[in-house]
This record gives C-alpha cells, structure tokens and sequence, in this order.
C-alpha cells in the first residue's frame, strides 16, 4: 500500500517518514546545520544542482523534510515548504510572486499582522491592495474586474468566525488570472480542504492546531504548480531563510499524530460552548459558524462540516467588562494564541487587532467587548462552569 492510498489518520501518523540506518521507531531529530561531502568534486555538483542531496539546512533538512511530505499528504498537495512561523509563511507566499505595479485583492477581515502587510509593506513596493468584505462577493466581483496578481483570504477568519465562499472568490480570480491564497488556519485540513474549491495556496501557522499544545513556532505553504516551486517560492525560500528549524518540525510532526482526533474534540467543545453562552448573562452576541444564528451557517457547513474549534462573543459593557470577565476566569488563561490544548482567551481590539485603526474595527466587528475564545480539550462541563462564575462575578446572579 503507497502512501497516498493512505487514509488521514493513517497519514497522520506514518506518512513522509524516512528511517535512517539505526531504523528509529520514532522520526529522527537530524540537528545539524551542515552535511559533509565525500570530496570536493561532489560539493560542486550539489550546488550546480548535478545531483540532489542535502547541502545546508536553510535548503532542506531531513526532519524538516518529513513534516513537509506529510502536511503536503493531508493537505492534497505536492509541494510543502515549512517556515519558521505562521507569518513568515504568510510573507513568503506573497512576496515569492509579487514585483512592482502588481495587484493584490485581500478579504479584510484578516489577521492584524496580515493587515499590516497589505495595508503597509506591500504598497511600499509599489503594489497596489485593495480590502474587500469577505462574505460578499459582489465586492469581490467589482474588485476583480481587473488584472490582478494574488488574492489573500482566511476564513473561517480571526476574530469574528466570518465564512468566505472558496469556490466562488476562486473562480472569479482565477477569471483575472490571479491565484488564490487561503489561510486555513482555523479550520485545519482535517475540516477544510481549500484546494477541492480551487485555492491555489494554502497557508499555515502550525504554531496553533498542528502543534497543538502551545510549544513550537511554525508555519507551512502548500500548492502543486510546478512553476511557481521552481521559479518563484523555492528561489525566495532558499535566498531569504524563512526555514523552519529541526527541532519545531520534530516535535509538530509528533503533533499531527494526534491532529484529527484532537480538532474533533475542540469542534465538539466549541459547540457545546458555544450554545451555552448564547444563553449566558451578559452575553450579547456569540459567534461561531456552528450555530443556526450564525449568518453563513449553511456556508460553513457545506466548507467545513461543522462549526470548528474557534469562537468569539461580545460581553456587554465594552472593554472594562470584557477585562472583568477576563479577569474573573479561573480556568480559562488569558493568552493571544490560539490552539493549544488549553482554553485560551485574549481580548482582540487591545491584541491582535491593536495595531488596526478604530474605523477598520468597528467595520470589521471587533469591538472592545468582543472576546475570542480557543476551546481547548478540557471537560466541556469545566469550561460552561467557569464560563458561568464569571458572568456571575461581572454581571451578577
């Protein structure tokens, strides 16, 4: 049986691994930042490309090049290229494609590190960006009814759980001749493939859900075009040294071991979770594409399957209340990641929004009582329980 008859979750676990001559049981941690030649004539022809073989670890490694084939298997793609993080996969799938006078096309319900390279570095190189609002694709029709290099988009997106409709922002860009990049990091390859909808690159931080337990940095893209590989991600890979390191894709290969069992149970905390604050005092507003409330739930049912591991919920009385809420958690721990094993919250507008100006917030629904919640694996009775002192605590019996 070859790999790629393989099921998921036996992908997971035994795809991409290569055996060294001691035949470990476990992937080999190779931490080495060189590798030696048998003579000089062989140096030589490594680095005119004569022959293929490990030369230098920003190029390729051996325990970086198992966590690549496998996240390449799950994801449905040829190529992986793992960074050193998240936004570093980000960067290098822009930058790799873009030169001066392109156009790039971006959903603005993003991240607020990725905002910041749209809005502020990309111009500065003399590319044109537009924002567009994501669940409505009229805008992005009007936006792409011109050339356009690169589309950028994350959905289910962070923080508010907003739904793009892959396939069709897909075809009208690819109409333009643009390519589709999602980043796919809230609803993993274990909910989403955007690739059977017609992305062109999909992008990872798998410092949250394939690492899974809050311990390593890193980050991966993902695609199948040949030329765009060898003519424009693997020469910016190679000269610019966003690698990731040995040792994260040791221990994040030992993560996606785990992956779909552990992004089920999130998924099925998040909605119990979910439902029970719709109901909680001082509650205004939950969101969570799971939720018949949720204004692209069949959307994100017929994308993803069910409602996923990430939510947000707006406390009444702005941000002194979100903060007392915060505050009176006592399992729940207050951290900007997200993905961990551990229920993690973080206040958006004062975090990761912060950098983003008051008039993208309110357009983009971060307010400052808008809470994000990582639901992590705990009893999901603990987590309605400390949910529920708190809003005691705030906003009382």
């Amino acid at each position: 049986m070859s790999n790629k008859t393989w099921r998921t979750s036996t992908q997971l676990v035994q795809g991409g691994t290569r055996r060294s001559a001691f035949d470990e049981t476990c992937e080999g941690l190779f931490l080495t930042s060189g590798y030696v030649y048998e003579t000089a004539e062989e140096q030589e022809a490594t680095f005119k490309e004569e022959i293929k073989r490990y030369q230098y670890s920003r190029f390729a490694n051996p325990t970086v090049g198992m966590f690549e084939e496998r996240m390449a298997m799950i994801e449905g793609a040829k190529y992986c290229l793992a960074t050193a993080t998240g936004m570093a996969a980000i960067n290098m799938a822009l930058m790799a494609q873009l030169q001066a006078g392109d156009r790039v096309v971006a959903s603005r319900a993003l991240f607020g590190s990725c905002l910041h390279i749209i809005n502020n570095i990309l111009p500065k190189f003399g590319i044109e960006t537009e924002l567009v609002d994501g669940h409505d694709l009229n805008q992005w029709e009007a936006a792409l009814s011109k050339p356009t290099r690169c589309v950028l988009l994350e959905t289910p997106s962070n923080p508010t759980l907003e739904i793009v409709d892959l396939k069709a922002v897909c075809d009208l860009a690819h109409k333009v001749g643009a390519r589709v990049i999602v980043d796919n990091v809230f609803a993993t390859a274990i909910l989403q493939r955007p690739m059977e909808f017609g992305a062109d690159i999909v992008v990872y931080s798998t410092t949250k859900y394939i690492d899974g337990q809050g311990r390593t940095l890193g980050g991966a893209v993902l695609f199948n075009d040949d030329a765009l590989f060898k003519d424009e991600m693997m020469p910016y890979f190679r000269n610019t040294g966003p690698a990731m390191s040995p040792f994260n894709a040791w221990t994040q290969l030992k993560g996606l071991e785990t992956l779909d069992m552990r992004v089920r149970k999130h998924c099925e905390n998040a909605t119990l979770v979910a439902k029970f604050l719709e109901k909680l005092k001082g509650v205004r507003t939950v969101n969570y594409p799971g939720l018949h409330s949720h204004p692209q739930h069949k959307l994100a049912m017929a994308q993803m399957g069910c409602g996923g591991p990430m939510l947000s919920f707006e406390i009444e009385g702005g941000k002194e209340q979100a903060f007392a809420f915060e505050n009176a958690l006592q399992l729940i721990r207050i951290c900007n990641n997200l993905g961990d094993s551990k229920s993690l919250i973080t206040h958006p507008a004062t975090t990761t929004h912060s950098k983003v100006d008051a008039a993208e917030k309110a357009r983009l629904g971060i307010s400052d009582g808008l809470l994000r919640l990582s639901v992590g694996l705990e009893d999901a009775e603990d987590l309605k329980e400390d949910l529920a002192q708190a809003s005691k605590v705030v906003f009382g019996a």
